[in-house]
Formats: C-alpha cells, sequence, structure tokens
C-alpha cells in the first residue's frame, strides 16, 4: 500500500512541477510587460490573430516587424554588432540556422512533442508551421483541367513570358526552384532543363512570394512559380481565380523559430514561442490557411498536405537548406541573370 501511495504522490507531484514552471514564465514574462517578434509569415493571415489572441491571454504588448529570412540575419547581426538586441522572437527558414551559428539564438524550445523533422536536436529552434513550394496559376487564364501537370509541362512555349517568381535568394525564389529541379533530376539533366527554362523569360521580382502570386491573381501572369501553395487557397476561399500547381515534386520546407540570445525580453520571447506551438496557437494556424506542425492538427484544407493521395513533396532540413542555397543561387545566376 505504501509503495502504491508513494506512487500516486509522485504522479500527481510532476504534473504540478511542471505547471509551477510554467507559472513561473508566465509571471516573469508579464513583468517584462512586451515582447518584439522578428517574423517571416504574412501578418493578416496569422501573425496579428496570433498577437490579438497572446495579447488578450497574457496582456503582454506584441510588437511585430515583418521581414525576409535574410534581413532578419542582417538585423540581429547588426544588432549584436551595436551590443544592443532589440528583438526576442524570430522565426525565418534559413534564419534560426545562420544566427545559431553565430552564436546569438539561445537553447531553449517549448516542452512539445513533435517529429524529427520539426525540431533541432540540440534544442536551439522548433518549427512553428511547415511550407510546401509548388507554382500557383491563374484559373481564368488556364482553365483547370489544361493546366501543366508536370516540370515539364512548364516549357511549352505557350507559357513563354507569362511566368514569374521572386529573385531574392531563398527557397521560396527562382534560387529554390532551381535547387527543386537538380535534387529531382540530376545535374547534368537538371542543367538542360534550366537551359530550356531560361528560354521561357521568367520574369523577376525583388518581393516576398505572396506578392509574387498576387501578380498571378491580377493576371499580369498566368504562373507564379515557387510560392507557398497553401496562399492559393487562402486567396481562392476569397474569390480570386487562383489554385496550384501538382507538378511533383514540391519543396518542402518548416519555418524554424528561436529565442534571441541576450534579448530584452527573454521570457516574453518564449512565452511568445511556447503559445505558437501550444494547441491554441495552432489552431490559429489551422484557421488562418497555414500549415501547423502539431500533429493533432490537421491544416484547414486537407488537401495541401503532401501524401500518397494527393502529391509528392522533397522535404529539405533548415541546416540542409541554409548550405545548399549559395550553391543554388550561383546556378541560378548562371541561367537567369
Amino acid at each position: 500500500m505504501r509503495i502504491i501511495a508513494a506512487a500516486l504522490i509522485a504522479a500527481t507531484l510532476t504534473p504540478l512541477g511542471a505547471l509551477a514552471a510554467d507559472q513561473a514564465l508566465i509571471d516573469a514574462a508579464k513583468k517584462e510587460g512586451e515582447v518584439t517578434w522578428y517574423t517571416t509569415s504574412i501578418v493578416d493571415q496569422f501573425v496579428r490573430p496570433a498577437a490579438q489572441a497572446f495579447e488578450k491571454k497574457y496582456g503582454i504588448k506584441v510588437n511585430y516587424i515583418r521581414s525576409n529570412a535574410i534581413e532578419i540575419e542582417l538585423r540581429v547581426s547588426n544588432e549584436a554588432k551595436a551590443g544592443r538586441i532589440q528583438g526576442d522572437l524570430i522565426d525565418g527558414t534559413t534564419a534560426s540556422i545562420t544566427l545559431k551559428k553565430m552564436n546569438l539564438v539561445e537553447k531553449w524550445t517549448p516542452n512539445v512533442d513533435l517529429p524529427d523533422r520539426y525540431k533541432d536536436p540540440e534544442g536551439y529552434w522548433m518549427a512553428s508551421q511547415e511550407y510546401v513550394l509548388l507554382p500557383g496559376y491563374n484559373t481564368d487564364m488556364i482553365p483547370k483541367g489544361s493546366e501543366p501537370k508536370s516540370l515539364q509541362d512548364l516549357l511549352d512555349p505557350k507559357y513563354k513570358g507569362k511566368m514569374v517568381w521572386n529573385t531574392t535568394p531563398s527557397a521560396s525564389a527562382g534560387q529554390g526552384f532551381v535547387g527543386l529541379v537538380l535534387m529531382e533530376m540530376g545535374e547534368e539533366k537538371g542543367r538542360a532543363y534550366l537551359e530550356k527554362l531560361a528560354k521561357q523569360d521568367v520574369a523577376g521580382m525583388k518581393a516576398a512570394a505572396r506578392q509574387v502570386l498576387d501578380q498571378a491573381v491580377a493576371g499580369e501572369y498566368a504562373i507564379a512559380l515557387q510560392i507557398f501553395h497553401n496562399h492559393t487557397t487562402i486567396s481562392q476561399a476569397r474569390g480570386a481565380p487562383v489554385y496550384f500547381l501538382k507538378t511533383e515534386p514540391g519543396l518542402g520546407v518548416v519555418l524554424p523559430m528561436s529565442v534571441l540570445k541576450n534579448s530584452p525580453h527573454p521570457n516574453a520571447g518564449k512565452l511568445l514561442f511556447d503559445f505558437v506551438l501550444s494547441e491554441e496557437g495552432q489552431k490559429i494556424m489551422a484557421e488562418s490557411g497555414e500549415l501547423p506542425v502539431l500533429p493533432s492538427m490537421p491544416p484547414k484544407v486537407a488537401a495541401l498536405r503532401p501524401g500518397p493521395d494527393t502529391f509528392r513533396a522533397i522535404y529539405l532540413p533548415p541546416e540542409k537548406l541554409a548550405e545548399a542555397l549559395a550553391g543554388w543561387t550561383k546556378i541560378y545566376n548562371e541561367y537567369f541573370r
């Protein structure tokens, strides 16, 4: 009986200890009063709703600044050189990886059970969401049923001058498309394909992938290459004539999130990180049309998940993506600059 009683006491004390730690973080975060989040996510889709829910729950003000991953890396490194880190929490496809190498992110992640591809084994980052990069197309300009169904179909002369992509080096840009082609086809066949694609006069924009997709929505171009495919379903739900192409494979990437080292509001940064990965935060993620990472939280549109009944995707770990991007950029410049 004493053994059973001791076991019951231990089982009772364990969750209470976890709750005490959580409350201590909440109290410390509330004392800080605010948090600054450098994010690559679309403000209207997820950032603002998540920030508002966090502020309502904890009474902690969220300041968010939206940039691309490269701009976040530069901002934080400049702040570190000046001896004054101003952000607390960051996300970005490569930002956590780059800043980890610079010793500018803290070893801390929420206590959430996620598949291995969504977390750093050393504990410096955890993914808040995932993306799949595929082309999007205007369904008025290219009626459904007649759309390109493979990468080879994009070489059809009728699409010459009618495609656009982002030119800022990232996975969601021409450089990422180049990398996808090379991974799928190999060096020799991939380069032969890129040589043919270069003759298609793909237009370039120094803009976020969301803005590139908006060009297709507006009818400026028929196809937007290497965009976040879930953005097409978000726009479609609002009445836009757009959907994504299943020109397999898609490029699957995750969005790592990290707490910055020596930040002004470290506890508030950790609490916001914890909130984003909580069921409440991931539900907001799903409802916004983004792809949550919590296994128990399905996306709003089931067809967005790669799988045997939908489409194939190649997943690239953030570290591999960061390493590969420079090489992809060099090859991109050979054919498209």
